[in-house]
């Protein structure tokens, strides 16, 4: 049995302390697509979304990034 994820929630305090260049930053090394998806609900909710438009591009483009299938595989 899996833990849920506590990323969303703490990228979330960040936004929240005014600190969105760390969020920008945790963002673009989220762990999954789930978590990203889950940070734009806890976002919504919130409504941050707006109010951050840097963040929304952030978490768009990184879910397309991890979305989308790889280039090439390793060795």
């Amino acid at each position: 049995m899996s833990r849920p994820s506590l990323w969303a929630p703490k990228v979330l305090a960040l936004i929240k302390g005014g600190n969105a260049t760390a969020a920008i930053a945790q963002i673009k090394v989220a762990p999954t697509v789930k978590d990203l998806q889950e940070l734009r609900k806890l976002l919504t909710g919130a409504r941050l979304m707006q109010a951050h438009p840097n963040v929304d591009a952030a978490t768009s483009d990184m879910i397309a990034a991890l979305s989308s299938p790889r280039l090439h595989r390793s060795p």
